[in-house]
């Protein structure tokens, strides 16, 4: 299975429901009950601690987007930067977000 980052735009249209959660095709694995859902949704992923090369990633993925023009906000570097370091696609309803990053593998219906 290839790994995935999911912005935190994409989960919380999960957790609330929205039909814009549709996009991402993920509300089949939800059971019943909105708490219940987004936990059992979330078995589904990994949490990331942090570390050296994490951290010198985001450092990399900021100093990337401010070179490249762009502003880009602490979190969104910290996802870029944890989908770059674990190889991994990043979805996100809010691709304009990480224009300022080199190499991402971007999915959004945005």
């Amino acid at each position: 299975m290839t790994p995935v980052v999911v912005d935190t735009d994409v989960v919380s249209f999960l957790f609330k429901n929205d039909t814009r959660a549709q996009l991402y095709l993920l509300l089949a694995q939800w059971g019943a009950g909105r708490v219940q859902r987004f936990h059992q949704f979330m078995t589904g992923f990994a949490a990331v601690p942090s570390s050296r090369d994490l951290i010198v990633r985001w450092a990399e993925v900021m100093v990337a987007a401010r070179s490249n023009g762009r502003r880009m906000e602490a979190a969104d570097a910290w996802i870029a930067a944890t989908a770059l370091l674990y190889g991994a696609a990043l979805v996100t309803h809010n691709p304009k977000d990480y224009l300022g990053v080199t190499d991402p593998n971007v999915l959004s219906r945005a």
